[in-house]
């Protein structure tokens, strides 16, 4: 299961993980967002303690997505050694995140 990420613990969750990590931002509203939901938790699950997978509010938190220049949501941001290195906008097939993901490993 995906983590609940918020902007006070952003920093220390994600960016200083000391592994590669994505991060789902979306809202409840959102319906494409409710659709690559399952795919993030999938993820989660079978690449397990090899990365941090997270997903934050962007109604709740709106520090992170502004900093990142967050505009669409679903956006998956894609961090390595505390930088971002890569972004997915939009629903896409699981296979296509696998394969950034894998790109992180």
């Amino acid at each position: 299961m995906a983590i609940e990420v918020t902007d006070a613990n952003f920093e220390e969750t994600v960016l200083k993980a000391g592994k590669p990590a994505i991060v789902d931002f979306w809202a409840e509203w959102c319906g494409p967002c409710r659709m690559i939901g399952p795919i993030i938790n999938e993820l989660s699950e079978e690449y397990g303690d090899k990365i941090v997978v997270a997903k934050m509010d962007v109604d709740s938190n709106p520090l992170t997505p502004g900093k990142f220049g967050i505009r669409n949501i679903p956006t998956i941001l894609f961090f390595k050694d505390g930088e971002m290195a890569d972004k997915q906008v939009g629903v896409v097939p699981k296979s296509a995140l696998a394969k950034k993901v894998d790109g992180l490993l």
